[in-house]
Order: C-alpha cells, then structure tokens, then sequence
C-alpha cells in the first residue's frame, strides 16, 4: 500500500537522522514507515503511491483555509517574481506587521523571525533582559520549540520518543528553568513565592497542543495573569498553534486573557516557514536596535513568507464568520466521534477548544500532561493505522492536537466518523 514511501523512508535514512528533518514527522511512536506525501489540495493529501487523506493535521495548524489556498498560491506565484530575498527592509514587512497589530490590540510592536522556536527562544531572551532576572516557569508537557530552555518536560516530541532528559542541555539552563503541571495554578504560586524576585517569565500555551488538545481550566489563565501582575513577571503566551485559529485575534481574544508577550509561527506565513513575537512597547522596546537585548536574523521578514502570510491573515480578518463555520464543523466531529467511541465501549475522553481537538483513551478527564500519559496510548496507535488504512490522516502520536480547516466538506466529516466506528470495530476484532 506504502511501496514509494517505504522506498523513500530506506533512501532517506542514507542521508537524514531518521529519515526525517523533523522527529514530529516520524512514525516511531506509532510504528511503521512515514508517508511521504506529494501534493495536497483543500482539506486532502495525496502520499507518493497516490493514495488520498483526509488531513487532520493542516501542516500542525496554518492550514486554516486548506492547502494550496488559491489566492494565497498566486499571491507567491507574483510576489515571487521580484526575488525570494534582499536582505533589505521591504515595505511588506510594514504592512503585515501593521495588520496583525490590528487584529491583535495589545501587540504595540513585532518582530518578525525565522519560526516558533525562534520566537519563543527570543522572548524569553527579551523577558530575562527587561526583568533582570533568570528563571523562567514552563509547563510540563508544552512545548515551545527546542531551544534549549524548552526541553525541560517538554511535551509532544519527547514525550513521542520516550526522552526523559536531553543530552546536550547543560545543568545551568535546566535549573533556571522550573516546570509545574498544566492547569496547576497552586503550584506555580508556590513557586513564584519560593523564588522571589528571581522569576523572568511565565511562558505557556494558552491551550495546549503538545498532549493533545488541553483547554485552560476556569480561572487558570487568569490567575497566571494576576501572578505575573503583582510579582513582575512577564507573562508569555505561545500562540505558535492558536494564533489566528482560535480567533482573529487568537486565543487571548477567545479566552479574553491578555498576555504582555505574545508568539506566532507558521500561521503568519501562510504555512511557510516563519515566527514571530510581540506586544507592550515598554517591553519590547529593550530588544535591539532600540534595546541592547540582542537578536536578528537575516532571513527575517522575509518577502516570500511575508506576502503569503499577508494574504491568508487578510481573508481571516474580513472573514469572522470563518471561525464560526470551523468551530460548528469541530462541534460536528465532536459529536459524531462521541457517538462511535461509545458504541465501541471504550473508555475515552474528547478534549476540544474551537477547531482543535483531540481523543484520549482514557477513563478519567486529561487536563495534563501526567493525564494525557496515563491514556492507553497503545490503542491509539491502532486507532492511528486503522484511520490511516481508511484514508483518515491524523498526527501521529497521542501527544499532539488535531486541526481542522474549512475546506472540509460534511461528508469528510461523516466519513472520518464511519471510519472511526469501523476502526474501532476492527480492532476490538
């Protein structure tokens, strides 16, 4: 079924560590060989056999609209003409950024970057040279990239590949980096009052990706943000996946939380490779040239990525009833695996916030990373092959959210539910 990608998997180890660029690409946790895949239109992929998906994944998240989305598609094809780089200022840089600063109120100024990582490495960098201070406070199971901070419990990719400690992250960073359990407001109190003024940055999804899908609990965000508020602590929100997919102005403006930094990825690009950060002036007017917190990257802003990102976040913002047709799709789904997972008799449990959305098997609620660990993950691993075979492509691992798009059509959703009830019947045999 898999002739070519399993003849492109044996090439590409040749070459590549693990045949792949990114481990999140890999089928280790779930077992077999990755699907390589040719060309994608709308809410399907097509692997290099030919075979079609329905995708789940939308390139983990700025697919909003579909793959190949045509205005975004031309706008490239035109702005391409002009060279892929200059090195140079462009006035595009200008309009996006003025752009975003109106979908986003509280973001005074951005910087653009080369990808999440880059964004969330530079603002904690940006946090620590405002506050003075060195420690920051993450949250098991997130993941904000991998720099070197970040991979302290940090969610999704490691959790996929079953790395408890990373060699190469020296005991120095580890220790100024704390972790307490997602939805834990009790115990980042109790942190921020066992290390006084010592604390640089609060830095969280505000609803997490990296263990599944995982929605703030009621007052959670709030209370971080009163934390942060009285003991001087930059509060970062990274919106890498829930930027501008939640809602015009991301998850701050749906969960109605304001973060003083805030961090954008692929979605500002379109799908391409890009990041950025943002917000108050006060803060961000220490990162360099006006400040002496140094970052920059030759490659940033670039045209290509800029245009792209231009045109998709232009439809979203004069488009708000897209979010209202993605959510009632995700609703939909929602209900329909709700009703086959029950017919199943399996335990499970459907985490889901606008148009992401993941399945646990699990008998108790996950609202963690400990939770999402504790699920049967080896019988999503069926459930993953089982929904592959039938044309269903989900992320491959336990620990990562599903995204919707809008290109998906009724039907898709009805046939992702059948094969769902078909799959988990095949494998309770």
């Amino acid at each position: 079924m898999y002739e070519k990608s399993q003849s492109l998997f044996t090439r590409a180890q040749q070459s590549i560590p693990g045949g792949v660029n990114s481990p999140v690409r890999a089928f280790k946790s779930v077992g077999g060989t990755p699907v390589f895949m040719k060309s994608a239109a709308g809410a399907y992929l097509y692997d290099a056999d030919g075979k079609k998906y329905i995708d789940y994944i939308n390139s983990w998240g700025p697919m909003i609209l579909g793959h190949a989305y045509e205005p975004v598609v031309k706008a490239i094809q035109e702005k391409v003409k002009d060279s892929t780089s200059f090195g140079t200022p462009t006035e595009l840089e200008i309009e996006i950024a003025e752009l975003i600063k109106s979908m986003v109120p509280n973001v005074d100024l951005l910087r653009m970057v080369n990808s999440g990582t880059e964004a969330c490495m530079s603002a904690v960098r940006l946090a620590r040279g405002y506050t003075g201070r060195n420690k920051i406070i993450k949250f098991e199971g997130c993941y904000h990239g991998h720099a070197d901070s970040f991979l302290v419990k940090a969610g999704s990719g490691l959790a996929t590949f079953n790395i408890q400690t990373v060699p190469g992250v020296t005991g120095g960073v580890a220790n100024d980096t704390l972790t307490v359990p997602y939805n834990d407001l009790a115990a980042v109190q109790q942190l921020v009052a066992e290390y006084p003024d010592e604390i640089a940055a609060i830095i969280i999804e505000p609803v997490a990706g990296n263990m599944g899908c995982i929605p703030p609990q009621p007052g959670f965000l709030e209370g971080l943000r009163t934390l942060c508020d009285t003991a001087g602590i930059v509060f970062i929100m990274d919106e890498v996946m829930t930027g501008f997919r939640l809602a015009p102005g991301g998850a701050q403006e749906k969960l109605k939380v304001n973060a003083d930094l805030v961090t954008y990825g692929k979605v500002i690009g379109g799908g391409m490779p890009v990041g950025a950060f943002g917000g108050k002036r006060a803060i961000m007017e220490k990162i360099s040239p006006l400040g002496n917190v140094y970052q920059a990257g030759t490659l940033s802003g670039n045209p290509i990525a800029m245009i792209a990102g231009f045109t998709l976040l232009k439809v979203l913002k004069d488009n708000p009833s897209i979010y209202a047709d993605l959510e009632e799709k995700t609703n939909y789904l929602h209900q329909g695996l709700d009703n086959a997972l029950k017919a199943a008799n399996t335990p499970y449990v459907i985490n889901q916030l606008g148009s992401m959305i993941s399945v646990h098997f699990s008998s108790k609620p996950v609202t963690d990373f400990a939770s999402a660990a504790a699920a049967n993950n080896e019988l999503f691993k069926q459930f993953f092959h089982a929904m592959l075979k039938r044309g269903v492509y989900l992320p491959p691992s336990a620990f990562e959210s599903w995204f919707l798009c809008s290109a998906l059509t009724r039907e898709d959703l009805d046939y992702t539910i059948l094969a769902a009830k078909e799959s988990l019947e095949e494998i309770q045999g």
